[in-house]
């Protein structure tokens, strides 16, 4: 049977368009927005951004910041949802049927499968972290925030990070949560899920940021994080803004490309991708505004990256007022932002397998989610009894590196770099300007040439030198 009337089948039982593809669609523009700004918005964004931007030049860093976002990682993210919605399967259904049409070559299968390989390295890691937001969730509605001292604080992390047992337990949970919603199908698990947390974190972080303007210094904080100093925009900051505008975005890993597979002929890729865009800085932006004056409030150090979290802020939540609220609340937020994003990630995993038509998807996601809670246990180990060990100590690259380290560096550094480069060859090179032309829906007029220039020499020329200069 033809790809096309496989796609004419699903299409005429569910209700979606056909276009090229073998698998459901969004249902409307919404579901397909909530399900891209959730998989672009997560962990990184509630600190990561915020303590970079303050330490780096303030608002200096965020203008380079949103220019790279509007030039690099914008066009970026419109051509993996091109190529998503052209193929209209998994990222390594996608490229055989390009293959198959004459597009790219076959060995560009290649590219997804590093792409799965990425995404699930991704994940073993990430659901660790996961796991802590939702353990200190529980330390605060538990009322262990009550009280906390400074000296405290840390010996209450070390003791979460130390246990292996306490650890595998909260990461096993936060995968399973993942799993349960993606093993319901798109439309009954993922779609239904992202359509309500994706709106629910925007308003828990809306609540947190009316709380920070109510009982703090609310102009101090947004000092730190506006406040612009070109000084400290050196070549190495101005490239560390690019890579943090097109890699918090998720683009290089094949999950974009997914969700533009579930996406209708009928939706304006340009124009959702700015929106996600945006929604996905101005959570960043949001959130240093919502959590730096409270650590400026009460006299703590903003720069800490990680620490800042879960060693900093429930300081401050045990001596604000509503603190036994704000505090759970907050790590709440981080939890959800995990979840969204893992949703997505194990989604498109999943999506390879089912579109080989030998897979069901609840075994799948259950034998996937055994093998990331398998694979998570190396990051666990990490943190106490591997965390002196260095397993490729050989290699100059990870001679100081743990596992977690090891993985870490190779998805961010390596695996998402070279997909986003992949992203642009296919899409600005190696795909047919009426192709990109229709799909993008960007018109036949100067902001598609702006487009296709960006994606053909901009792009492949920023993310080159952030690798560079990560190596």
């Amino acid at each position: 049977m033809a790809l096309t009337e496989i796609g004419t089948e699903i299409g005429s039982e569910t209700g979606t368009d056909t276009g090229t593809g073998a698998v459901p669609k969004w249902t409307n523009n919404f579901t397909f927005l909530a399900a891209a700004i959730g998989s672009a918005v997560g962990i990184s964004n509630i600190w990561k951004f915020t303590y970079v931007a303050g330490a780096h030049g303030g608002g200096a860093f965020v203008l380079v910041y949103v220019l790279a976002l509007l030039a690099i990682a914008l066009p970026a993210l419109i051509a993996e949802l091109t190529i998503g919605r052209h193929g209209g399967r998994s990222v390594v259904g996608t490229l055989d049927t390009m293959a198959h049409q004459g597009e790219v070559h076959r060995h560009w299968r290649l590219f997804g499968l590093v792409c799965m390989i990425g995404v699930f390295l991704a994940m073993s890691f990430y659901a660790v972290i996961a796991g802590w937001t939702i353990d200190y969730f529980t330390l605060g509605v538990s009322g262990r925030f009550d009280d906390l001292t400074a000296e405290a604080s840390p010996r209450l992390f070390a003791a979460m990070t130390g246990d292996p047992v306490r650890m595998a337990g909260f990461m096993a949970l936060f995968i399973a949560l993942t799993a349960i919603i993606v093993a319901l199908g798109l439309k009954r698990g993922v779609e239904r899920f992202l359509a309500v947390m994706t709106p629910g974190l925007f308003v828990i972080l809306g609540l947190l940021l009316v709380y920070a303007i109510a009982t703090t210094d609310f102009l101090a904080g947004a000092a730190f994080l506006f406040a612009p100093d070109f000084a400290k925009l050196t070549p190495s900051i101005v490239l560390m803004a690019v890579g943090q505008s097109f890699f918090s975005l998720g683009v290089g890993l094949g999950v974009i490309l997914t969700i533009g597979a579930y996406t209708r002929r009928e939706v304006n890729l340009a124009r959702s991708a700015t929106v996600i865009a945006l929604a996905d800085g101005g959570v960043a932006l949001v959130a240093g505004l919502a959590i730096f004056p409270i650590v400026l409030h009460y006299g703590l150090s903003p720069a800490q990256g990680p620490g800042l979290l879960f060693e900093t802020l429930p300081i401050a939540f045990a001596e604000m007022p509503m603190g036994r609220i704000i505090g759970p609340a907050f790590f709440l937020l981080m939890a959800l932002a995990a979840l969204t994003s893992t949703v997505t990630i194990l989604e498109s995993v999943v999506a390879n397998f089912e579109d080989r038509g030998r897979w069901r998807r609840g075994p799948v996601t259950w034998l996937l989610a055994l093998a990331l809670a398998v694979m998570g246990l190396a990051t666990v180990l990490s943190f106490n009894r591997w965390q002196d060990a260095r397993p490729l100590g050989f290699l100059p690259v990870f001679a100081e590196r743990n596992v977690f380290e090891i993985l870490d560096y190779v998805v961010s550094n390596i695996i998402m770099p070279g997909g986003g480069i992949c992203v642009a060859i296919i899409a600005g090179w190696l795909m047919h300007r009426p192709v990109t032309l229709g799909q993008t829906g960007l018109g036949d007029g100067v902001l598609y040439r702006l487009w296709r220039f960006s994606v053909r020499y901009l792009v492949p020329f920023a993310i080159g030198a952030v690798l560079v200069l990560n190596l």
